[in-house]
């Protein structure tokens, strides 16, 4: 079992940049791959960034550009660096993890594929 837990978010204006962070307990095996995902209210909860085991990256094309996802050494905290952010890229954000990695690009960013899954951390980004 793993434990995910998101911090960072927050409100900013329109330009501005945030961090989120995301610290993993537990099995590490069962992170070999980790990607972050958001939702807006209405929506269906969509990739936005995700990273394997060989540090191959995948982005949304409406991030790409603008948020940077990495992981520390010890491979036990995720990040988004989020910067020139947009109304439209408010959302709650969750960090997803799981042990099998898939090999295809857009196939990292289906939620489908992650079985572990945190609380969320809200990101509001005013006009």
């Amino acid at each position: 079992q793993v434990q995910l837990v998101e911090s960072g978010g927050g409100s900013v204006q329109a330009g501005g940049s945030l961090r989120l962070s995301c610290a993993a307990y537990g099995y590490t095996y069962s992170t070999n791959c980790m990607g972050w995902f958001r939702q807006a209210p209405g929506k269906e909860r969509e990739g936005v960034a995700a990273l394997d085991s060989d540090s191959r990256t995948s982005y949304a094309d409406s991030v790409k550009g603008r948020f940077t996802i990495s992981q520390d050494n010890a491979k036990s905290i995720l990040y988004l660096q989020m910067n020139s952010l947009k109304p439209e890229d408010t959302a709650m954000y969750y960090c997803a993890a799981d042990a099998i990695c898939s090999s295809g690009y857009w196939a990292r960013l289906r939620k489908d594929e992650y079985r572990y899954w945190g609380q969320g951390t809200q990101v509001t980004v005013s006009a």
